[in-house]
């Protein structure tokens, strides 16, 4: 009986069933399920610095697809083509785009603008590609003039600030500023003393405050006290008093009464004046000659 495979068909077949599970192996790790259904559509760019085989596709941040090939058009000099493997369900509309977006870490995705227009492209057809700008080109086009314009103001900025920190004035008010600050500090510790000392004020005031209420208690009781003298009868005592002295001067001034010739008859007064130049001679007399007065008998 004849063998139905040889050794050389079987290993061919081995061969070929080796090329086959490493085609699949490659395209797996790349991200292609070759048994998944899918539509093929190309784009050209002139960089696709950062894009890789296998690199998502998306619409509106949904990965609807991903890059298939990468391969330069030798033909067309400058580009580069790419083509896409997109779901078999998404429709692309004309006018859609295929935009390459490069995030801060330099990865680059290719995100689908999608189109407004009333048909589609055929599957394999070739759509628009564009290439967004991305932070560093933000940055030097956008960022890197302005810095260049404001740089000539930094430095007049800068010259400036100089100027003013050289400024002798600025120093002299920095030692003025720290002599304020030295005397806040010194109204600061006055202060603390003079509200530290304010219980003992505050002692003095209750202390003063009592010796009013008992200063208040004393003319309460002065007064009390003069309420019961005897106003009435010290008023008649006073009128009596001024009647009598009234009658007196009336007496002293009328030459007819005992008292008032006292006061009003000449010859008294002559006669005192005499009487008292008389005394007054008397003395003189026995100063000078005291032995005519006093005699002294010696026993």
């Amino acid at each position: 009986m004849k063998k139905i495979f040889s050794k050389e068909v079987i290993i061919g077949l081995t061969v070929l069933v080796a090329l086959a599970i490493l085609v699949v192996g490659i395209d797996f790790l790349k991200g292609i399920n070759i048994f998944k259904a899918a539509n093929y559509y190309v784009a050209t760019y002139t960089n696709v610095q950062g894009l890789a085989v296998s690199a998502p596709v998306s619409v509106n941040g949904f990965k609807v697809g991903q890059v298939r090939e990468i391969s330069y058009e030798y033909d067309n000099p400058g580009h580069v083509k790419v083509e896409m493997s997109l779901n078999k369900n998404l429709k692309l509309p004309e006018g859609t785009q295929a935009v390459i977006k490069t995030d801060m870490l330099g990865t680059a995705t290719i995100e689908l603008n999608m189109g407004h227009g009333g048909t589609y492209y055929n599957v394999g057809d070739e759509i628009e590609g564009t290439i967004a700008s991305g932070l560093m080109d933000n940055v030097t086009d956008k960022i890197l003039p302005s810095v260049g314009d404001i740089m000539p103001k930094i430095d007049s900025l800068l010259t400036s600030l100089n100027k003013v920190v050289s400024d002798p004035a600025l120093l002299q008010s920095m030692q003025r500023l720290d002599k304020i600050t030295s005397n806040i500090d010194v109204t600061t510790n006055r202060l603390a003393q003079l509200v530290g000392s304010l219980p003992a004020v505050v002692n003095d005031v209750k202390g003063l405050t009592s010796n009013l209420s008992k200063s208040t208690d004393d003319i309460a009781v002065l007064t009390e006290r003069m309420r019961n003298i005897p106003v009435d009868s010290l008023a008649d005592n006073v009128a009596q008093i001024t009647a009598n002295l009234k009658e007196l001067s009336a007496q002293l001034n009328d030459p007819n009464s005992t008292v008032g010739k006292l006061t009003h008859d000449p010859a008294l007064y002559n006669n005192l004046n005499s009487t008292i130049s008389s005394l007054d001679s008397l003395f003189v007399d026995i100063k000078k000659n005291p032995k005519r007065y006093i005699s002294i008998k010696l026993l």
